[in-house]
Parts: C-alpha cells; sequence; structure tokens
C-alpha cells in the first residue's frame, strides 16, 4: 500500500515511474476515509485541491523534474492546524478564528511546496497547542491508533496520529514544550524538535514565542532527516531565525557511531517512570553502547524546576500573544454594548477552559507586584538549565532519555487534574528551555494485555547538533525493528 511507504521509498518508486503522485495522494485519502471516523486526526480535508496538487506534481515529473532537484516531489504532507497554509482555514484547534482563512504560507510550508511536496489536510491539536493529550481540540478529540481508548499525546496529537495510522506519509507539528516528541512517543513514529532558530517561526501562530519551534513527524529517521533538510535554514521574516549554515542531514547518516560519547542524566530515572519505559530505555542503552557508543552517568541538576519554570514563562507569553485574539479584526466575534463587553464575550465564548487558565496565570506572573517574584526568576532559573547542559555537552555528544514517564493513557484519564497532564511533558519541557534539539524515535512496547503500546526514546543534541543527534538515532534504529511495526487499525 502506497500510503505505508517512507519518504525515501515513496520517491524512489516515483522517480522510476512506477507509480504516479496521483496514485499515492489517492491512497492516503482512501486510507483517512477508512479509519480517521474513528481516529480523528483531521479537522478539515479538501481531497479535490490534494489531487490537483499532485497532478501538477506528475506534470512536473513529465516535464522532466526530479527529486534531485525537489526532494519531497509528490509526497503527499499533512500539517498541523497552527500553521497557515494559504486557501487553508487556520483553526488552531479553537472556535475564537471562526472561519478564518490563511491568506498566505508559513515559510515550512513555503519550502515544502518548493521541494515538490503536496500539502493536504488540518492536523487536530489541542487549541493554540496548550495541552499534552489532543483532548483540548474544540473540534473533538483526536485518539491513539495503537489503542482507541487512549489518547495520541499532544499538543500536536493529529499530526503523530495520523502518520502512526498511514493517513499521511509524513506531517509538519510544533513543538513548545514536547509536543512533536511527547506524541510521537506515544503514537510510535519519530518526531522532531530543532534547535531554537533553526526553523523559521514565521506563519506559526505563536503561543510562548521563545519556546515554539516547528519540526516533523516521519516513519523513520531518514524521512526525518530528509524533511529537515527542507524546512531549515534562515528567514529574514523571522528575527529569531538563526543564519547558521544547514548541513545535508542525510548524508551524516553513516550508521557509524563508535566512539561516540552519550550520556544518561540521573535526574531522569525518576520514582514516577514506568518500569515498562525504564526496562525499554535501558535496552536501548545497551545496543547504543553494542554499536560502539560510550554511555556515562551524568547530571542536570536544575532538572527539577524545569516544569515549574516552564508553567511561568509559556503562559506568560500565551497571555501577550493571545491578546490579538479579540473579535474586532477578525475570527469569531461576540457583540456587545460596547467595545470592552464584545471583547470579554468575544474571548469568554472563544477560548476553552486549559486557554483560558493560561492565560490567567500569564496574566497573574506578568502583573505588577508578582512579575520580580515570578517570571524574573522563571528566567534566571531558564539560564541555570541551559547551562547544565552546555556544561553537559562538554563532555558527551548527546544525551539519551525517556521521551515520556509512562505509554498513553486512558482518554479522560487526567482531564480533571492539570497538574498529572502537565507532568506528561516533564522529561521534554528542559530541551525547549534550553533552546536545544531534540528527537523521539521507537524503542519498544509495553506488554498491556489489551493492546501493546509504543514506548519512545529521547536523543538531545548540542544546539544546533542535529547532524549528531540524527546519526545516533537512524544507527539505533537500523539495529532495531521498532519502527516497522503497525498498528492493527493499519491491516
Amino acid at each position: 500500500m502506497l500510503n505505508q511507504l517512507t519518504i525515501s521509498k515513496l520517491t524512489t518508486r516515483l522517480a522510476r515511474r512506477e507509480v504516479s503522485a496521483r496514485e499515492a495522494t489517492q491512497a492516503c485519502l482512501d486510507q483517512i476515509n477508512r479509519v480517521d471516523g474513528q481516529i480523528h486526526a483531521f479537522i478539515s480535508l479538501n481531497a479535490a485541491d490534494a489531487l490537483a496538487q499532485a497532478d501538477a506534481a506528475d506534470h512536473a515529473m513529465v516535464s522532466g523534474a526530479t527529486q534531485a532537484q525537489q526532494p519531497l516531489l509528490g509526497v503527499p504532507i499533512a500539517v498541523k492546524d497552527v500553521l497557515a497554509v494559504k486557501g487553508q482555514p487556520l483553526n488552531c484547534g479553537s472556535k475564537i478564528l471562526g472561519q478564518f482563512v490563511s491568506p498566505y504560507d508559513a515559510t515550512a510550508v513555503e519550502k515544502l511546496k518548493a521541494a515538490g511536496a503536496i500539502v493536504f489536510g488540518r492536523l487536530n491539536m489541542d487549541e493554540f497547542a496548550m495541552g499534552s493529550s489532543t483532548e483540548n481540540s474544540a473540534f473533538g478529540l483526536t485518539r491513539n491508533p495503537w489503542d482507541l481508548t487512549r489518547i495520541p499525546g499532544g499538543s500536536s496529537g493529529g499530526s503523530a496520529a495520523a502518520v502512526a495510522a498511514d493517513e499521511a506519509i509524513a506531517t509538519l507539528g510544533s513543538d513548545t514544550g514536547g509536543s512533536i516528541r511527547q506524541p510521537a512517543a506515544l503514537c510510535g513514529c519519530v518526531g522532531l524538535k530543532p534547535t531554537y532558530g533553526r526553523v523559521s517561526r514565521y506563519g506559526l501562530v505563536a503561543f510562548a514565542s521563545s519556546l515554539d519551534q516547528i519540526g516533523p513527524f516521519t516513519k523513520d529517521v531518514r524521512d526525518c532527516a530528509t524533511m529537515l533538510n527542507v524546512i531549515s535554514g534562515h528567514d529574514r521574516r523571522d528575527s529569531t531565525s538563526v543564519a547558521q549554515p544547514v548541513p545535508d542531514y542525510t548524508a551524516g547518516l553513516t550508521g557509524n557511531i563508535k566512539g561516540l560519547r552519550l550520556g544518561l542524566p540521573k535526574e531522569y530515572m525518576i520514582g514516577g517512570l514506568d518500569p515498562e519505559v525504564k526496562a525499554a530505555v535501558d535496552a536501548a542503552v545497551r545496543q547504543l553502547q553494542s554499536l560502539g557508543a560510550s554511555v556515562e552517568e551524568i547530571s542536570l541538576p536544575h532538572t527539577e524546576y524545569a516544569a515549574a519554570t516552564y508553567y511561568i514563562i509559556a503562559p506568560a507569553e500565551a497571555s501577550a500573544n493571545l491578546a490579538r485574539f479579540d473579535g474586532i479584526r477578525y475570527g469569531a466575534r461576540v457583540d456587545g454594548a460596547d467595545p470592552l463587553e464584545l471583547y470579554c464575550r468575544t474571548r469568554g465564548a472563544g477560548f476553552g477552559p486549559e486557554v483560558k487558565r493560561r492565560i490567567i496565570l500569564g496574566t497573574y506572573v506578568l502583573s505588577s507586584g508578582y512579575y520580580d517574584a515570578y517570571y524574573l526568576r522563571a528566567q534566571k532559573v531558564r539560564t541555570l538549565i541551559r547551562q547544565d547542559f552546555l556544561k553537559a555537552f562538554e563532555q558527551v555528544d548527546a544525551i539519551i532519555t525517556p521521551t515520556t514517564p509512562t505509554a498513553a493513557f486512558r482518554i479522560g484519564e487526567k482531564s480533571d487534574d492539570p497538574l498529572q497532564m502537565y507532568l506528561s511533558d516533564v522529561f521534554t519541557i528542559s530541551c525547549n528551555l534550553a533552546g536545544i534539539c531534540g528527537v523521539s524515535l521507537p524503542c519498544g512496547f509495553t506488554s498491556n494485555a489489551e493492546a501493546k503500546l509504543p514506548i519512545g526514546l529521547q536523543l538531545l543534541g548540542k544546539p544546533f547538533g542535529e547532524e549528531t543527534m540524527l546519526r545516533i538515532a537512524h544507527a539505533y534504529e537500523q539495529s532495531t525493528s521498532w519502527h516497522q511495526e503497525k498498528p492493527l487499525i493499519c491491516s
């Protein structure tokens, strides 16, 4: 089935004219029609537009265009509903944007299109990327393809579920505190958060501007490297984009990791870590050692403060960023007797409870009398967390951790306990605070009697160290078979 192919396998077959882009796109659309009623990864889809893009790709190939020129030519790629795609709805999983349609493409989307990708569909997410389970969407929840009674992770749950269920060849998501890596782990696919500044944020609706990054979900590490090749690079429209050379990440996938030094932080092997997750990560560590890497224990001493620091900084930035959604210039509008009443009614009706909670929290920590005690102090701790990583990277080439403390939990299990929900990202948050890169890839399954559930291994790399991080991830992946497993819904 064409929808089950990786980018590398599909582009090889397209180049040989064994299949067409239309056939590959139709295979994805057929899979969506077959399974998405149960999973609900997509919240909108224009099949006619997707097929028109596919026909254009086929025409380009007939006219002489090649994958060497356009590495994603004819590849169907779906997008999280937080990225602008010209002519497509942009709702951020929220009611407040109403019937808004994006008038322009995000830079990452521009680059996908320039590389020949078929950009289709809007993928479900926690409202404004605030959540860890994709239960906070105004468009309904998304289910995990491995077990429909469980969450797919969040906030990019639709992006992870679509790849895991073979509804798209690859997808884009965003990661503010683990929103790519956590759902990738829980859905059994590969998800990468680039270094802050590596990928332009232009066209990404902001949650927390100093933390947000766009990244790919793919079926294997090579595809992840291919996607990162395409979307990386400096963009003058994003003042936080860094003018750093972009290597060929696929060329670095040599399979050779002999002599590389890997760090295992003692602070991540905590009491709340599920025994099966720990066992899978321990086995992955032994596998990496067998491939020639050395592993040593390291310390990241300020790890215990990461969650508290994140949940001050991120809501503070969200409260400022979401002030623009006022019902006056665009989006949904609930009229009032005066501008203040209009503003209050619109935001009251348009935002969901989790978004309101974070706006209130963020406004509080920025308010007079509390700024120094909370926000300023959190920024100082953030600096200490980054320094922990930079010091560790003086002695190791990458860091190994679990991606999540447990496998996917049941729908509704943590909905009434925000603190427990927030702890789902306890291993991923520090990466965003430090501005480094991170990737999650499959490293095992639970022995759940009802349905086996994926377990994720997280690798953290130096700032702009994606090349080495991906080389390690690829070597591990190719020496195991976890990434080849498929949920029953795909059979």
